[in-house]
């Protein structure tokens, strides 16, 4: 008699919960979901979820708002995320930068990690993947090099004399890495975001940009800056005149992600509706097609939760490993 009724005990317990599932998962979103951007407008971070937004909206019935939170190399916005209540109306876009190479940055560099940090993998729970792209080496047309051999050439012959902007931890860690491959010294000149990291280079500021390719193809396909060399393993649709760093002859291959993230503690219901609207969104051809005229590869787009999450802690094991065997650190 206690064993059945232990039994039925357990049963209403679990019809219980399935009810308070099925109630979240259909009163949710109950007001305006935010995305938050840990950088600056006119990047890859920012572009991407303002063209996603809107059609999320016209499927959940409530506005997607996109905000900028910049500050710190995304510390700002992430932190924000994390500490946010876990009920799926403030979303982290996640980029690589701040889901990866800071905290390998920050293992490598304990005297320069910020006081507060976050655990990628601990304060978040993934929900979609949403872009990721290579990175291209680009010179501005004074530099008097036409391909990448003839870079390292030139660096080679005046070591410490050129400089490079970056405008995120994926492409300074890229290009830190490529520099200690190749045996050259490049000096870095951070910038504050992708955009500002293209304009510096065609100002002439910068003599090589190490970027995404998205922010800067506008300014490549002007003859502004000239391409010569992608991190990606095969070469890019949108340049496909662009030979890969590999095929220059170097053992190299890199580039930036970016992904939805909610914070720890969001019920899987939430997670599931999100992902479910995300993905018939990210696996549609008019998107496909828009991204893939815009530079960015489309072939991870709408990566399940469990996908993005077993790539995220591939990629961080990668990059950790990488930025100590080549002991790469960032001054403050």
């Amino acid at each position: 008699m206690k064993i059945a009724c232990r039994a039925i005990g357990l049963l209403l317990a679990f019809a219980v919960a399935f009810a308070s599932v099925e109630s979240t998962a259909q009163s949710y979103p109950s007001r305006p979901i935010k995305l938050i951007v840990g950088y600056p407008p006119g990047g890859t971070n920012d572009v991407l979820p303002r063209i996603i937004g809107p059609k999320l909206a016209e499927r959940i019935g409530q506005p997607v708002l996109v905000e900028n939170k910049p500050g710190a190399d995304a510390l700002i916005a992430t932190e924000f995320v994390a500490n946010s209540a876990p009920d799926g109306h403030t979303i982290l876009v996640g980029a690589s930068g701040q889901m990866v190479y800071n905290p390998a940055l920050w293992a490598n560099n304990p005297a320069t990690a910020p006081r507060k940090s976050y655990d990628p993998l601990k304060d978040f729970v993934p929900i979609t993947m949403i872009g990721s792209d290579p990175i291209v080496f680009a010179v501005h047309p004074s530099v008097k090099a036409t391909t990448i051999n003839e870079l390292i050439a030139l660096a080679k012959a005046n070591p410490g004399k050129l400089f490079y902007s970056s405008g995120a931890p994926p492409f300074f860690v890229a290009t830190e890495t490529f520099k200690r491959i190749a045996g050259v010294d490049i000096t870095h000149v951070p910038y504050k975001g992708s955009a500002a990291s293209v304009t510096g280079a065609v100002a002439g500021e910068v003599q090589l940009h190490a970027g995404s390719v998205g922010p800067a193809l506008a300014q490549i396909r002007a003859g502004k800056l000239r391409p010569l060399a992608v991190t990606s393993a095969k070469r890019d649709p949108v340049l496909p005149d662009v030979p890969t760093v590999r095929e220059s002859g170097l053992d190299f291959e890199g580039g930036m992600w970016s992904g939805l993230y909610a914070p720890a503690g969001t019920p899987s219901a939430i997670i599931d509706k999100l992902y479910s609207e995300l993905s018939a969104i990210l696996k549609s051809d008019a998107i496909k097609n828009q991204f893939a005229t815009m530079g960015y590869d489309t072939n991870q787009l709408g990566l399940s939760p469990e996908e993005l999450g077993a790539y995220h802690r591939s990629q961080l094991a990668k990059w950790t490993k990488a930025i100590k065997d080549y002991n790469i650190r960032v001054s403050k």
